[in-house]
């Protein structure tokens, strides 16, 4: 343990767990999916979207996503007010790799049924 009371291990450095502690959690990766599928979308699409998901965590996921720069969220200043969510670059690059990741899953489930 660091003076932090933190658990540290050797894979704290490592860029694979950095990655997933930056898109992890029950509902980050389904919003980022959602995104990649529709593009922008208002908050009450996303939440139509994702089955399950409750308004506190959605807009805690949001806002979680948003400040690790994976989504971006755009205010219109009108009466009623109006946000829309979209995927940054850095979400778009993610797209690929989660793609990759759903493929094994499938052959990985596939071998074990």
């Amino acid at each position: 343990m660091n003076n932090q009371g933190l658990y540290k291990s050797k894979f704290d450095n490592c860029p694979l767990t950095f990655a997933l502690n930056f898109i992890g959690g029950k509902w980050r990766l389904p919003i980022i999916w959602v995104l990649s599928k529709n593009g922008t979308m208002r908050y009450n699409e996303l939440k139509r979207s994702i089955d399950g998901i409750t308004n506190m965590m959605l807009t805690q996921s949001l806002k979680e996503l948003e400040l690790n720069g994976i989504i971006n969220r755009k205010q219109f200043m009108e009466v009623p007010p109006r946000v829309k969510y979209s995927l940054t670059d850095n979400g778009e690059e993610l797209i690929p790799a989660l793609k990759a990741l759903a493929n094994w899953g499938k052959n990985m489930k596939s071998i074990a049924e």
